[in-house]
């Protein structure tokens, strides 16, 4: 992966460099989070991640299971099917929660900052 260094600086009124700072820059996306389904739980159950960044889902059951959006904040997956895997990227800052619509007890959260 490509890394720049970005100078981010502050400018007074009358055009004087006032402060500047140095930011360690990434030049691609964000990398995806896995979040297993195994056991009859999402693992791990919480996860923080940036704005941007793409959740993969996979199914590491014998059993079907869902990734539903509590509140319809995102679009929920088919049944998946063991091996089978759901992503979706979560662009904007917030609190996401979501269930098995098969199996209710399981559920999970992503913070996204």
């Amino acid at each position: 992966m490509k890394r720049w260094m970005v100078m981010a600086c502050a400018v007074a009124f009358g055009g004087a460099v006032v402060s500047c700072m140095a930011a360690d820059v990434a030049s691609s996306k964000n990398k995806p989070y896995e979040v297993a389904i195994q056991n009859f739980a999402f693992s791990p159950k919480t996860i923080t991640v940036r704005a941007g960044t793409r959740v993969v889902w996979a199914n590491r059951d014998e059993e079907p299971h869902t990734v539903t959006s509590a509140g319809n904040q995102f679009t929920s997956s088919k049944a998946l099917d063991s091996g089978d895997i759901y992503a979706t990227t979560f662009s904007k800052p917030g609190t996401y929660t979501y269930y098995c619509s098969i199996h209710p007890m399981m559920v999970g959260t992503i913070i996204v900052q």
